[in-house]
């Protein structure tokens, strides 16, 4: 009877030992894995929110350029048909697209869509624009004809798209 008296008088504590060893070593495992994941954090932070922001940038600079105001004071004077210059409206689109294209992984589907949205809004207004003027006529014409199309809807085709992406960048560091 006293060794079993002995045993549970040296088990007893022993086993609290052991517990509170257990309770120490995964506090410590907990901060360590809590530094961890602030440390992932903070380099996540540092590397991939500039290139997201630069990728921002360059949308908005893309929406600029493919509106329409920009685009017709940019290379309205470079053409002397209607033809012309609706040719090289849609170009300068295309090859804005075209450059800014891998910037879609850097933001949500939805603000990408509004992008997409805007540019393709940009050239059903030059198209109808240029449909109701002859092919031969100055480029004057389809200048004048985008601008009232503007004017008859009030509001730019960019400018959804770009209220859009502001909201998004600012949900970025809210």
């Amino acid at each position: 009877m006293d060794i079993l008296s002995d045993l549970v008088k040296l088990l007893i504590p022993a086993g609290l030992v052991l517990y509170g060893m257990y309770l120490t070593v995964k506090l410590l495992l907990e901060r360590e894995a809590d530094r961890h994941r602030h440390d992932t954090r903070n380099h996540y932070t540092e590397a991939v929110v500039p290139v997201r922001l630069q990728a921002y940038e360059r949308m908005t600079l893309f929406l600029e350029r493919i509106s329409p105001n920009n685009m017709l004071l940019r290379l309205g004077g470079s053409s002397s048909t209607v033809l012309e210059l609706q040719q090289r409206l849609l170009q300068e689109i295309r090859d804005e697209y075209n450059h800014n294209l891998s910037q879609q992984v850097y933001m949500t589907q939805g603000v990408w869509d509004q992008i997409q949205g805007a540019m393709n809004d940009v050239t059903m207004l030059i198209n109808q624009s240029s449909g109701d003027t002859r092919p031969d006529a100055p480029a004057i014409e389809l200048s004048r004809r985008i601008f009232e199309r503007i004017i008859q809807k009030d509001r730019q085709p960019t400018a959804d798209a770009l209220k859009s992406l502001k909201e998004e960048i600012q949900t970025m560091f809210m």
